[in-house]
């Protein structure tokens, strides 16, 4: 299994820094009122400067973050930080995060996401509009369908990645839905089908009449495994599917010569090929490698891969996220080493 990261195009901007993910407890950590600002000794006047030069980034209404900290942070991540923005500044009971925002409370991932408005259902709301950043839908939620999360009101997982299945790109939106389905019916590395085929039919009862993209949704709901670990081997799986190859199987364990276990992403059996997608992270995150430095994470990686050869007489093919943007452009890189796309 490769460790993830995320959209390499988002590197443009800052290609020196190393991307990073956070979760609700360190965004708040991250975000910075007003008040908290002024109260340490910043003046007004240096609050405008910091803002006006970049090194203090406004997120909404009296919340900001450092420039260094956000620009480390992953599309998830800065769209998170936003969330909280809107929802310290306060609107009433009424708000409830939905869509993409409700997705980055739950922690789930958004491939190539971009930048986005923060998404809201306003109860009274009568027609959708966007204000100052924030996209307030007119939709019906049931209560059922509304939790709080450590505080903040969302759409439940089951409704936030309906809403995305059915809404966001193709990619963004098996990412989301795979992960879902993951933490719902994977144990280790194997899925209970009978939990999952459960979770896509108590999915699909949203699908009312009428609903913008419930074909779609239903398509990524159907589509969707949570044995995919990682928003890239979800888009490895779309482009798979684009290229009409269907016959693989994912996380394929195998016996190495001294008894260690190993797990693939990919096993194409027509062609005896196991496939890995390797996310850059893998070797040069010490957070995230098991090895102790980057050097040693690829001689690691080697020698797992020598061990798989030898007890399998199998072939290996890698790829990374400059393979999935398309699916001509996977299908080259596996052309090369003998996975064929069939007809």
């Amino acid at each position: 299994m490769a460790v993830d990261s995320d959209d390499p195009a988002q590197r443009t901007l800052h290609p020196e820094v190393m991307r990073k993910r956070i979760d609700l407890v360190q965004a708040r950590g991250l975000l910075r009122s007003r008040g908290q600002l002024l109260g340490s000794g910043v003046t007004e006047r240096e609050l405008r400067t910091a803002v006006a030069d970049g090194r203090l980034i406004r997120l909404h209404r009296g919340s900001y973050v450092a420039a260094e900290q956000w620009h480390e942070l992953w599309w998830e991540g800065q769209h998170l930080l936003r969330v909280l923005a809107v929802h310290a500044a306060g609107s009433g009971r009424g708000r409830v995060f939905t869509h993409e925002s409700a997705a980055v409370v739950w922690g789930l991932p958004l491939y190539r996401m971009g930048r986005k408005a923060v998404q809201t259902c306003l109860e009274g709301t009568r027609h959708s509009r966007v204000e100052a950043g924030v996209v307030r839908r007119d939709m019906r939620i049931d209560e059922a369908d509304i939790v709080e999360v450590e505080g903040i009101r969302v759409t439940s997982l089951t409704r936030t990645v309906f809403d995305v299945a059915r809404t966001a790109s193709l990619e963004t939106a098996v990412g989301c839905a795979d992960a879902a389905l993951r933490r719902v019916a994977v144990t280790g590395q194997e899925m209970d089908a009978d939990i999952a085929d459960a979770w896509r039919a108590t999915t699909m009862e949203l699908a009312a009449p009428g609903l913008r993209g419930v074909r779609q949704a239903r398509h990524v709901l159907e589509f969707a495994d949570g044995r995919a670990q990682l928003p890239g081997e979800s888009v490895s799986r779309v482009q798979l599917h684009r290229l009409g190859i269907s016959r693989y199987d994912l996380q394929v364990s195998v016996i190495g010569a001294e008894g260690d276990r190993y797990w693939l992403d990919f096993a194409f059996t027509g062609a005896r090929v196991f496939g890995e997608f390797d996310g850059e992270e893998k070797y040069t995150n010490a957070d995230l490698r098991h090895a102790a430095s980057s050097h040693e994470a690829v001689l690691e990686e080697k020698r797992r891969e020598d061990d798989i050869r030898g007890v399998t007489g199998w072939g290996f093919a890698r790829w990374g996220h400059e393979h999935i943007r398309t699916a001509d452009i996977l299908g080259r890189r596996l052309l090369a080493f003998g996975v064929r796309p069939p007809g």
